[in-house]
Formats: structure tokens, sequence, C-alpha cells
């Protein structure tokens, strides 16, 4: 298959992952996923694959030369956004796109245009892929499959391009920050890897948000409404009045760069009882820890209004800042710009504002920067993503593959 063939083969499979169900993959149909690929690395002849009761992935492409060099890995991950369906996605590609709007869904009015979203006419002339306008389209992250299965199809068509032991990993629930949680480093056995799983032509990552979730639940009490004077408690009311306490500008839609930010996820409740959902991020060690920190004193604030018990939360760590791992050995990044350059990519160094697998595995041991996959505007209806974009990162694994042989 070509590239393209393998990316819409790969959106077809719905694998949206689900944090509610606490297993691992969360949801049975990553694992769907993971069988076809798994079918395919043994259709292509490649090594040591193997997939686990977690919907871990992994497989080898042997070395083809004879010194020992650094084994390295590619990974991206199965499952795509649960903000959105993933069910049949219907992909279409706009050839040599023109730079005007693009109309997805005609009868509902959905246009993807370059006035809410201007990074399209960076993109004028090439061919985009986009949904119909009714699900994601599922570039985050199987375009990232589909280049490093590519790319790995590539090397073993062209055995001239020297290259050492490349390790391959596929995993779940990346989208819910599990994803690398039951990720075996060991059985991995890289001396580092690359995630696939950036967005625009250039991405090199290897700074990420600290990262942590609060869901907390708000207790109320029923009565009639005809005499609930001094009897009923709102759980909705005190659920709202927490949500006011949150800094409004320092939320998503008012913040960019090393900006953090607290960001209220979803709501869903009744009088008796209101879970709030939110999450945490900073790039800073110390201003993520002030963070929870004023999370917890809203909380008690509730509570000693309204009486002990009112609220309660529930707050977890999700990940960490990759760079203090990254920095001893920014030779890895060093690999991928050189990389980039080689084949006409300019490298943009940035920090996510957001996470990777990568930030988790890389306090697991094995250093992981973030590379760019090419899609934009994920987790909604109006993601696309340039196949010119999508040949650039398969040629950059390639060529990483071949620098590191080079050692």
């Amino acid at each position: 298959m070509t590239l393209v063939e393998r990316f819409f083969k790969y959106v077809s499979f719905d694998t949206q992952s689900d944090e509610s169900t606490q297993v691992t993959p969360s949801t049975q149909k990553q694992m769907v996923f993971a069988e076809y690929l798994k079918i395919e690395l043994e259709a292509m002849g490649l090594e040591e694959i193997s997939l686990d009761e977690n919907g871990y992935l992994f497989a080898t492409l042997p070395s083809n030369i004879d010194k020992k060099v650094p084994t390295i890995g590619f990974i991206a991950h199965l499952d795509t956004s649960p903000d959105m369906s993933g069910k049949d996605v219907n992909p279409r590609i706009v050839e040599k796109y023109d730079g005007k709007d693009i109309v997805l869904c005609k009868e509902e009015n959905i246009v993807l245009s370059p006035a809410q979203f201007p990074e399209l006419l960076d993109h004028k002339g090439e061919d985009l892929v986009v949904t119909d306008g009714k699900t994601l389209l599922g570039a985050d992250d199987k375009a990232g499959i589909a280049e490093i299965m590519t790319a790995i199809a590539y090397m073993q068509a062209h055995p001239e391009i020297k290259h050492g032991k490349i390790r391959i990993g596929f995993n779940p629930d990346e989208e819910i920050g599990e994803g690398a949680h039951k990720f075996d480093v060991e059985k991995f056995g890289c001396d580092w890897a690359y995630t696939m799983d950036g967005g625009e032509v250039g991405e090199l990552e290897f700074e990420n948000f600290n990262a942590a979730s609060a869901k907390i639940t708000f207790k109320g009490r029923n009565v009639h409404p005809g005499y609930a004077k001094n009897k009923m408690i709102n759980s909705m009311r005190i659920a709202n009045q927490f949500i006011s306490m949150l800094p409004r500008l320092e939320a998503p839609e008012h913040t960019e760069g090393y900006e953090g930010f607290y960001h209220l996820i979803g709501v869903n409740g009744d009088v008796e009882q209101t879970l709030v959902s939110c999450i945490i991020r900073d790039h800073d060690r110390a201003k993520f820890e002030k963070r929870k920190v004023e999370v917890e004193g809203m909380v008690r604030r509730i509570n000693s209004e309204h009486g002990e018990g009112t609220a309660i939360l529930e707050m977890k760590d999700q990940y960490y800042n990759m760079r203090e791992k990254i920095e001893p050995v920014m030779h890895v990044v060093d690999t991928a710009f050189a990389a980039m350059k080689a084949v006409g990519v300019e490298p943009k160094v940035r920090a996510i504002r957001g996470g990777t697998d990568g930030a988790q595995l890389s306090f697991k041991g094995l250093p992981c920067p973030n590379i760019f996959a090419g899609g934009l505007n994920f987790h909604g209806r109006f993601e696309f993503v340039p196949v010119q974009s999508m040949e650039k990162a398969t040629k950059v694994i390639v060529k990483i593959a071949e620098l590191v042989a080079l050692k």
C-alpha cells in the first residue's frame, strides 16, 4: 500500500479511547486495530512481533549493517480522542488546495475556512485530506502510524539505505493520558525513540506540559421546589460557584506559548450531585504545583461555606515535562534536527502545549522526543492533514535511521 492508502485504511477503524472503563486498552476496538496491524507487520516480514493483552504492539526491522549502532524506536498511538466520534470516518482529498473555503458537509453548512483556520493558507497548492464534517479525521495519530509503516516498507525495498536495528511501537490510550502506563520499556529495548505525534511540518519537541486532572464531586440535597426554603442544596449552583473561582484569563482560549492554564472539560449533574472535570497544565514545575494547591484551596473554600464534604476532590498527576530527561541526551534531538534539514524540512523546535507518550516514556528511562506527523486541528471535525506533510514525515524517519547508522 501507498502512504495515503495506508492512512485511509487506518482511519476506517474506530479506535476512540474511554477513560471511564478502567481497563487497558480502554476500548476493545483499539485491539481490533492492533490485531490488523500485527497481520500487516507479519506480511511485511518484520521480526520480534508481539501484541500483548493490553494492546501494545512491538516489532523489529533488523539491522542491515555489520557494526553495532544504537537501537532506535518509532512510536505512535492507536487511539483517537474521545472528544468526537471516530466512527465511519469518511475522508477525501482536496487536491491542490486553492486557499478558499472547503465545504465539508453542504447539508449542515460545515465549512473548513481559512478565516477561522488561517494555517490552511500555509498549505496552498497541496493535497489536503479532510473529513466530511461529521467525525474527526484520526490523523492524530494514524498519520504517525502510516508514516512509520511506510518508512519501514521503504527501507525494506531499498537495502542500499543502511540502518541499525529499528523497533516499532504502537500503543493504546494516549488520548486519555495512559498510553505509556503499561509500555514495557525494557522489552522494547531501545537506546532512544521518537513519537510521531506532532502537528505542523517541522515540529520537533522535547518540552511539554506538566499535567494533572481534577474531578470535583459536589453534593446537594433535593426536596420539592415549592417547599425548598432552607432545605434544598443545589449541587449545580455550588459547582457553578467553584467554576467561577477559576481564573478566567488562565484558560486555553486565552493562553499561548509557555503560559499554563486551568481547563474546564466537563460538567454533569443535577440538584443532588454534580461532577466537574478539569485539567491543569503548566510547563514550569513550580507553577504547576502551585496551580494544584490553588485548586485544593478553592475546594476548601467551598466546604468552609457549605459544610465539610460538600465538595470532594480527586486530583492526580498525569505526566511531567520531559525536558529534564532529554537535556542530558540532547544528541537525540540533534539527530532529528539534522534529519529534517537533510530532507528539506525546516525544524521548528518548540514546547508542546499538551503531552505525548514520549513524556512518560522519558521518565521511564526511554528518551523520546516528539516529531511532527503533519495533522492539524486535532480532535474535531475540522481536522485535516496535507499528504505532502505525511510524505515529509516519512522521509524524516528514514533519514534518522540513516544518520544513526553513521554513528
